[in-house]
C-alpha cells in the first residue's frame, strides 16, 4: 500500500494531513503548498496567464492545467479540492468566474463574466447532520471546444456542453447540451441547432 493510500485509509491521518495543507474551515492551500508542492504538480502552458487578482485554490492531490495561450481573468476562483480542473488552449475565463472541479474545459472556449461551473454538491439528506459535514457528491462538468458561455450563467454538476454551442446570458444549464446548439433560460432549453445539410442555424420547436 502506498503512502497516499495509507493516508486515505486512515481518517485521522487524512484530517491531519489536510490541516497541514490548508487552514481549518478554509479551502485555500497554505503558502508552503503553493511554493513547494503545486509548482511540481500543476501545469501552465506557454503564454498562459493568470491575472493578479484571482483565487487559485488548487491542491497537489488533484490536477490543475491551464493550456497554451489561455487566460484566467481577475477576481476568478478556481478550486480543485474534490476534482481536477483542466483548461485547454486559447481559452479565456472571464472576470469573476467560479470553477469548482471536477471540470474539463476544451480549446477555444469563451466564458464571459460571473459564470459558475461547480462539479460538486453537498449532501443534505441526514437532518441530524449539518450539510457541510455530509458527504460531498461530485460529477464532472465537460465544456467541449469552441463553446461560448454568456454572463451570469450556471452549469451544474455532471453536465456536458457540446462543441461550438452557445449558452445565452443568465442561463441555468441542468442537462447535457448537444453540439452546435444555442440554449437559453432557466432551466436552459435548446432554441437553435446547426443543420449541416442546409448550412443554417435552425430554430427548434419544442
Amino acid at each position: 500500500m502506498s503512502i497516499v493510500e495509507k493516508i486515505k485509509a486512515n481518517p485521522k491521518l487524512k484530517q491531519l494531513v489536510l490541516n497541514a495543507m490548508m487552514p481549518v474551515n478554509q479551502s485555500r492551500p497554505r503558502l508552503w503548498v503553493k511554493l513547494f508542492l503545486n509548482p511540481f504538480k500543476h501545469k501552465k502552458g506557454k503564454n498562459a496567464r493568470i491575472c493578479r487578482h484571482t483565487r487559485i485554490d488548487v491542491m497537489p492531490f488533484n490536477n490543475f492545467v491551464l493550456g497554451n495561450d489561455s487566460t484566467i481573468e481577475d477576481f476568478c476562483t478556481v478550486n480543485n479540492g474534490v476534482g481536477d480542473v483542466l483548461i485547454g488552449d486559447r481559452t479565456r475565463i472571464g472576470m469573476s468566474n467560479v470553477l469548482i472541479g471536477p471540470v474539463t474545459i476544451g480549446n477555444d472556449v469563451m466564458l464571459a463574466q460571473n459564470i459558475v461551473l461547480s462539479g460538486l454538491n453537498h449532501g443534505y439528506q441526514d437532518i441530524t447532520i449539518t450539510p457541510h459535514k455530509q458527504p460531498v457528491m461530485k460529477a464532472k462538468i465537460t465544456i467541449e471546444d469552441e463553446v461560448w458561455i454568456g454572463a451570469n450563467s450556471v452549469i451544474v454538476a455532471g453536465v456536458t456542453v457540446g462543441k461550438h454551442s452557445v449558452i445565452a446570458a443568465g442561463s441555468i444549464v441542468t442537462k447535457d447540451i448537444p453540439p452546435y446548439s444555442v440554449v437559453v433560460g432557466n432551466p436552459a432549453k435548446v432554441i437553435k441547432q446547426y443543420n449541416p445539410k442546409t448550412g443554417i442555424w435552425e430554430r427548434v420547436n419544442k
